[in-house]
């Protein structure tokens, strides 16, 4: 009932606001190729909004992932996922006057189903990337931004508080390709009990200090709360359920070499959350063979790495050319299933004349699981006595999973992207006797 009336929810939302867009919007306007918006400047008026500090957000992301060979169940289908985005930007100072203040409010609906949880990935393992990166936090419409961010000193120092995600400010990344591993804040994707990207929010604050023009350093501390993540929690304010603190560092180095954008990002978290050992009982022996409890660690951590550089322009024009990207983070192995992860990514914009502002892109991930989750399955074999991986009752060993993912991304208009995609996953979940999948995408992007 209650993903029904969540459904219901955004549907009214959408149709109050369709409501309020229909008496403005200029037919010349609406669908317009060179507009930034489907719905258009709805006579000027939203220009004029922006103009005294509201700018309206309404967008959508859909993805389609169908498996085209190989995976842990080759009975071919296609399955979509979507997401449905509502919020505002204010700036304040044009609002009420408030100097150098901005303040924002986010809400989000996802709806549908992932292939790679029951067609790619064995279900008793999952995958660890997802061909499908907008699926997962429930269908359910959430509370994913309400802050409000002021700056100090000559814009010196920025001080953001509220409820957000972690990802919007540390180790965030641009998402212009379809599988996960390619796709937003990594250090989320893979220290998922603790950090929680979009569009899941928490109690939070972010200071951040701009050294000069090219550096900045940050930090935050952000409220652990698990429950945040259940089903009909996407509105939760409340406190109630938290576990800990995570706090993360970093420091962010944005140079323009031959007048060519780019972005170096060096960062650590911690949690100050109880964990418990993948391995390791309470006395330091084998959890699975003992039987007692896994051991409690009082604190986990990781660091990251992430580089943006755009390498050539295309005949002078710098709004083209190639650009590489590379990912890599790095997690406590005492605590966390996945101990490390490497990306590496190349986009070129506007490869050809007769289509400027199209995008071609080609990425290569690899994430590797921590020995001692492969060490504890083996163990919880031996002790269940099972040896034979079709038995319903054997743990898969995951060792580790390889991502890749071919895309070209047509600029239909300045409001909507399609970008069709191919992805192969070698060893599907780190499982070996998962055959290797190759699973066709088709990533749609539009702002309203």
């Amino acid at each position: 009932m209650k993903k029904n009336n969540n459904a219901q929810r955004i549907g009214q939302l959408s149709a109050i606001a369709a409501m309020m867009l229909a008496g403005s919007v200029h037919a010349a306007d609406a669908f317009s190729s060179d507009s930034e918006w489907m719905t258009g400047d709805w006579g000027g008026e939203r220009t004029k909004l922006i103009e005294q500090g509201i700018d309206i957000k309404m967008d959508y992301v859909g993805e389609v992932g169908g498996n085209l060979h190989g995976g842990f169940n080759d009975d071919k289908t296609a399955r979509y996922a979507d997401q449905f985005g509502l919020g505002v930007a204010l700036d304040l100072q044009k609002l009420w006057g408030w100097d150098n203040t901005q303040a924002k409010i986010q809400f989000t609906n996802r709806n549908g189903y992932n292939i790679s949880n029951d067609r790619v990935g064995d279900p008793r393992a999952g995958t660890l990337s997802s061909s499908q990166e907008v699926y997962g936090r429930g269908h359910m419409v959430r509370l994913t931004q309400l802050w409000i961010k002021h700056q100090f000193f000559d814009n010196k120092l920025d001080i953001k508080a509220g409820y957000f995600g972690e990802g919007e400010d540390f180790n965030t990344f641009p998402c212009e390709f379809q599988n996960l591993a390619f796709c937003g804040s990594q250090v989320g994707n893979w220290a998922t009990n603790i950090w929680y990207n979009w569009p899941v929010s928490q109690a939070a604050i972010r200071v951040k200090y701009n050294i000069n023009d090219e550096l900045y350093a940050q930090i935050g501390a952000y409220n652990q709360n698990p429950s945040q993540l259940e089903h009909g929690n996407g509105f939760k304010l409340s406190g109630s359920g938290t576990k800990g603190t995570v706090l993360p560092v970093e420091l962010v180095w944005s140079p323009n070499p031959n007048s060519l954008p780019g972005e170096y990002r060096v960062g650590y978290y911690k949690s100050t959350a109880d964990a418990d050992d993948v391995r390791e009982d309470v006395n330091g022996f084998d959890a699975a063979t003992t039987g007692d409890a896994y051991r409690t660690h009082s604190s986990k951590h990781g660091y990251w790495f992430v580089a943006q550089q755009q390498l050539t322009s295309h005949n002078g024009d710098k709004s083209r050319g190639l650009s590489i990207a590379a990912n890599a983070t790095f997690h406590d192995k005492d605590t966390n299933f996945i101990d490390n992860y490497q990306s590496v990514m190349f986009v070129y914009k506007g490869l050809f004349d007769a289509r400027p502002k199209d995008d071609f892109g080609i990425g290569a991930a690899r994430i590797h699981v921590n020995d001692d989750v492969k060490k504890n399955a083996e163990l919880l074999n031996v002790s269940n006595g099972v040896s034979d991986y079709d038995n319903p009752v054997f743990s898969p060993i995951r060792e580790t999973e390889y991502n890749y993912e071919i895309n070209y991304g047509f600029h239909v208009t300045n409001w909507l992207t399609v970008r069709p995609n191919l992805q192969y996953i070698t060893h599907p979940g780190g499982v070996d006797e998962v055959d290797n999948a190759l699973v066709a995408g088709l990533k749609i992007q539009s702002t309203f």
